[in-house]
């Protein structure tokens, strides 16, 4: 089934230039970006977006960490995508990550992360449908969003 999701770009993955590199991961995985934007993350959209961990400790310092500074939003869609991007993403512990994954090839543990700071993991992706729908609907207007074909569809896109 096709499907869409979201992926956040974080500033740990800004600050070390690896844009390019992370979204040709999902480009040659048959992937296509229906949604891009740079962009300055709002307190209260990140609020919203990881409302579900208000009530832990790391709350705080994840939502001062997205709004630290640029990240980059997208919309990836495929053939199960909400899994195939999980995947390429890798493990949210970086060193769990498979080596190939994004987090494992570039995503480090800091002693800063060991020691109650912030995980600098690069991305975030859906975990479900109903997660990704509502947040490609917090962090996209649907006029952001494009619907085309291209020549691989038949081959990745069933």
């Amino acid at each position: 089934m096709y499907e869409k999701t979201l992926v956040l770009l974080k500033p740990d993955a800004i600050e070390r230039q690896l844009i390019g590199s992370i979204i040709t991961y999902f480009e040659e995985a048959g992937l296509k970006i229906h949604g891009l934007k740079l962009l300055k993350a709002k307190k209260s959209v990140v609020e919203t977006h990881y409302q579900e961990h208000k009530e832990k400790p790391f709350f705080p310092s994840v939502v001062e960490f997205l709004t630290s500074g640029p990240i980059v939003a997208l919309v990836v869609g495929g053939y199960e995508s909400i899994a195939k991007v999980r995947k390429i993403c890798g493990d949210t512990e970086p060193g769990k990550a498979e080596v190939a994954s994004i987090r494992g090839r570039w995503a480090h543990i800091s002693r800063h992360s060991m020691t109650g700071g912030i995980l600098k993991n690069l991305v975030h992706s859906s975990d479900c449908r109903e997660s990704a729908a509502k947040e490609i609907s917090l962090w996209f207007d649907e006029c952001e969003l494009l619907d085309y074909s291209s020549p691989n569809d038949g081959w990745f896109n069933f």
